[in-house]
């Protein structure tokens, strides 16, 4: 729990520190907090953490968000808060976490395991009751916190993006700017002591949009209650356990603050495995340890204190410890230098400049502010672009034993080296940050240009279901591409041969772990040569502008002349028919059916999708699982290509490129339900737009052969370890994402050829059959699932030590048939793992014998008869009950 269970702790254990407020009331009131005084005349001026406050911005946990997210519902919440604030004189700045944080990696490693076990619970609960799983499954709708910003952008509400550390830089911002209050839901905020800290949960505007309501959570309250000085937060904070220094570092500390005679000691160890006290036990008992420490700013006694019985990497611990307390001094002394907010209403014209030195923990970068006091709108010149990545955690010890659960270190992600990428130029870098910074492009593209990573979030998919992929499969080959524009791998490589350049995807599906990183290639593409980034993002001509729009089609598989001509799909819908042409074109198989491909388009040009008022009222009978994992990968789609579009350039403008233009989750079940189930006619389906529905149709399908599914390409040949991996890598070279690789079920046809003569696994029967020893019987068993029931089948019989010994009953003397018998000689078999079954022939009674590269073993003779397929090794001598059965087991195969 570490520094989280001091939130839980205020809510639950300190009920004077938590008080409603209404924030209206507030802004027309004098603010008075942490020692600053607010003029009537001037706004209430709040920052909202939007990772913390994304299920309040959607505008709270509807029935429906499953369904792929009600972007309208979403839009006009939004617009009431926006014009709520404005009649209120509240100013928001809301603050957007586009930071990759390496340092809160594993962290991130916990929150996708538990997204991905709830994922697989709303699958179930879907698939059992067909309706929509509790809240308290509740996982954000894909890509939600970039269309939260695309929205606000809309309403002219104020937008940031953070680089490097989240936290810092928002409650920095919020200090050195003058900013009277804070909304979150995180107890690093609490570490830092706000002005005013509002809870992000309890958020809550009225259905009228007169009030908007709040809990704000009294700090000096919470200090009365621990009976602890606000100065010794930043210490009690890394006392508890944060992302430097976890609380499973701290477990041996907290079990000694209790001591051996408190009644909850005996769960110290249990089982081998590490259990941690209660949050509230450990809260009190920090507190009252840190009162007793006579000089709060001697780190290194505290640091020798606390960690006096740690086994291993003792040094290393309270380096991590001095840090942490260095991590929220930072964000708790941070204060206006320069000006205050007074200062921003001078004389038309005037420029305030003021110097924001950002944390010394994560960047070294200094960022220069310049202030209109007539329009208040900050113009940002970054000077010094380059970043150092967040502080490391500690490395794994070189030696195998572990003393003791609790002096573990904890370290939940293992990383890769990648080769050296090219270099960006000055210039791509500058707009980037500004733009990043700012909100207005998407946060992957920021990170692939400086560090060469991403993080990619849980989808919700079914792991059972192998007709559907992963989505981090689906997308990868656009996000390929993306990645080679970023880089301009094109036009360098046009001058000199590069290596490979590899950018590293932490992802969790079927399969694959968040603890590893997948290396993933970018490339290039073969048709044409794309232009540098620099060309793409600044370059004004004509031509750069069709450069621009056809390298976005290209990453999406859409550049045919359909797809750019505005009668057959107009700007709005652009979006939509790419990314359902891009599923169309998944190796692996049909994703899209027919009636999907219909429903999909039939509820963008459906005029209820502007309606949200008759969507909340639409009923729905049974939600179709199918249909909610289909809804997730279009969504998913839909945020590569937002991620496409600001690498390109943006040739597609934001504003045609938002959710709500095309697509309302409630509304393509409704359409998918009339499709699939009623199968309701196309005129009907589409409310009347059968000719906007059938060119869009017609632009998707163009050069697509659909007849049958493609057949999924062999993976390309191993190369050697490159030279940059550490010794220690070699045997986990190479990574799963290096290469494309079919999804799980669906195996190449060529992986299972098999030459004749080289016999395989052992093959249950399908007719059942008894084995008897000496004219009796000693065992029996049931038929395979095809052969029960049918009545085509007779069961077969192995007798042994009889007149009959090693023959099938049933085969008539003139029969040409073999029977065979399991043998144990496994001569044959290379690798020691297939028990091949030895022929034996028949004597002078008419019987044929037949060779030894034709063996089939005994168990899977009936078996063979059914597999007429090329690629399956099959008895060409069988006569018995070939003709009788071939018809029927062809008609099954079919029906299969």
């Amino acid at each position: 729990m570490g520094i989280q269970g001091l939130q839980e702790f205020v809510e639950q254990h300190c009920p004077g520190a938590v008080v409603p407020v209404e924030l209206q009331r507030l802004a027309r009131g004098s603010l008075v907090g942490a020692g600053r005084n607010r003029p009537p005349q001037c706004p209430l001026r709040l920052v909202i953490d939007a990772e913390n406050c994304l299920p309040r911005l959607y505008g709270g946990y509807f029935t429906d968000w499953v369904s792929g997210g009600q972007w309208n519902q979403m839009l006009l919440f939004l617009s009431a808060l926006s014009r709520s604030c404005a009649q209120a004189n509240i100013e928001l700045v809301v603050f957007f976490n586009g930071a990759l944080e390496k340092g809160r990696l594993h962290e991130w490693v916990k929150r996708q395991a538990n997204e991905r076990q709830s994922s697989q619970h709303i699958v179930a609960h879907v698939q059992n009751k067909g309706t929509p799983p509790p809240k308290v499954w509740f996982i954000p709708p894909v890509a939600l916190s970039h269309f939260v910003r695309l929205a606000l952008l809309r309403f002219r509400v104020k937008v940031a993006q953070s680089i490097n550390d989240h936290h810092l830089e928002v409650i920095r911002f919020c200090k050195e700017s003058g900013f009277h209050g804070l909304v979150a839901q995180d107890a690093d905020y609490a570490a830092f002591c706000p002005p005013h800290y509002f809870g992000a949960s309890s958020l809550k505007l009225s259905r009228n949009g007169k009030n908007l309501t709040a809990s704000e959570f009294l700090l000096p309250e919470v200090a009365r209650a621990l009976d602890l000085p606000l100065e010794r937060f930043p210490v009690f904070a890394a006392l508890l356990g944060n992302h430097i220094l976890p609380d499973e570092d701290l477990a041996a500390f907290h079990w000694n603050l209790l001591g051996p005679d408190h009644p909850l000691s005996s769960l110290k160890v249990r089982a081998h495995q590490l259990v941690l006290p209660p949050c509230d036990v450990v809260v009190r008992a920090a507190s009252d340890y840190l009162k007793a420490v006579p000089n709060i700013d001697d780190l290194d006694t505290i640091a020798r204190d606390v960690f006096k019985h740690s086994q291993s990497q003792k040094e290393e611990k309270c380096e991590r410890f001095k840090r942490a307390v260095q991590y929220y001094l930072e964000g708790y002394k941070a204060c206006p230098r320069v000006f205050h907010s007074a200062s921003l209403h001078g004389p038309p014209g005037q420029l305030f400049i003021f110097i924001l030195p950002m944390s010394r923990v994560c960047i070294s970068s200094f960022y220069f502010f310049f202030f209109l006091a007539d329009s208040g709108e900050p113009s940002v010149l970054y000077l010094q672009c380059r970043s150092e990545l967040a502080n490391r955690r500690g490395q794994l010890p070189s030696h195998p034993s572990i003393p003791s659960l609790m002096s573990t270190p904890t370290r939940s992600h293992m990383d890769l080296t990648t080769p050296p990428r090219p270099q960006i130029a000055v210039e791509v870098i500058r707009v980037a940050e500004f733009r990043h910074r700012n909100g207005l492009m998407h946060p992957h593209v920021y990170q692939v240009l400086t560090t060469g990573e991403l993080k990619l979030s849980v989808t919700i998919e079914d792991e059972g279901n192998p007709e559907l992929p992963p989505a981090c499969l689906l997308y990868r080959s656009a996000r390929q591409y993306t990645y080679g524009i970023l880089f301009s791998l094109g036009e360098l490589r046009k001058r000199a041969m590069l290596p490979p350049v590899l950018v590293k995807e932490w992802s969790a599906y079927k399969g694959k772990s968040p603890q590893t990183p997948e290396l993933v290639e970018a490339l290039t593409f073969r048709e044409w040569t794309c232009p540098t980034l620099r060309r793409l993002w600044l370059g004004k001509a004509m031509e750069d502008k069709n450069r621009r729009m056809r390298a976005f089609l290209a990453c999406l598989r859409s550049d045919t002349p359909g797809m750019v001509n505005p009668a057959a799909v107009p700007t709005q819908h652009l979006v939509l028919c790419c990314v359902l042409r891009y599923m169309l074109q998944w190796p692996g198989g049909r994703i899209l059916r027919r009636q999907e491909l219909d429903a999909f388009l039939a509820q963008a040009v459906s005029p209820m999708l502007y309606k949200p008022e008759q969507l909340q009222e639409l009923k729905i009978d049974g939600l179709d699982p199918r249909g909610v994992q289909l809804a997730a990968l279009f969504m998913r789609g839909v945020e590569m290509v937002l991620f496409a579009n600001d690498a390109c350039g943006q040739p597609v403008p934001w504003e045609h490129c938002c959710p709500w233009l095309y697509f309302d989750g409630k509304l393509f079940q409704s359409k998918l339900a009339k499709a699939a189930r009623d199968r309701v006619p196309l005129l009907e389906l589409c409310d009347g737009q059968v000719a906007r529905l059938e060119k869009m149709k017609q632009s998707i399908l163009e050069g697509l052969s659909l007849s049958r599914p493609p057949m999924p390409l062999p993976p390309p040949p191993m190369p050697p370890p490159p030279p940059y991996l550490p010794p220690a890598m070699m045997c986990q070279y190479p990574p799963q994402g290096i290469y494309l690789r079919p999804p799980g079920g669906l195996v190449p046809p060529h992986m299972h050829m098999r030459p004749r003569g080289v016999p395989g696994p052992p093959m249950i029967p399908q007719q059942g059959g008894k084995l008897e020893i000496a004219g009796m019987v000693v065992g029996q068993w049931a038929g395979g699932r095809r052969g029960r029931g049918r009545g085509l089948l007779p069961p077969q019989v192995v007798s042994v030590g009889s007149n009959m010994r090693g023959q099938l009953h049933g085969q008539a003397a003139g029969d040409k048939e073999e029977a065979v018998v399991p043998s144990t000689d496994q001569s044959a078999a290379p690798h020691g793992d297939v028990t091949e079954a030895k022929p034996i022939k028949r004597g002078d009674n008419g019987g044929v014998g037949t060779s030894a590269d034709q063996s089939e073993s005994a168990l899977s003779s009936a078996a063979s008869v059914c597999n007429t397929s090329p690629f399956l090794n099959a008895l060409s001598g069988c006569a018995g009950y070939v003709s009788d059965v071939h018809s029927a087991n062809a008609a099954l195969d079919k029906e299969e």
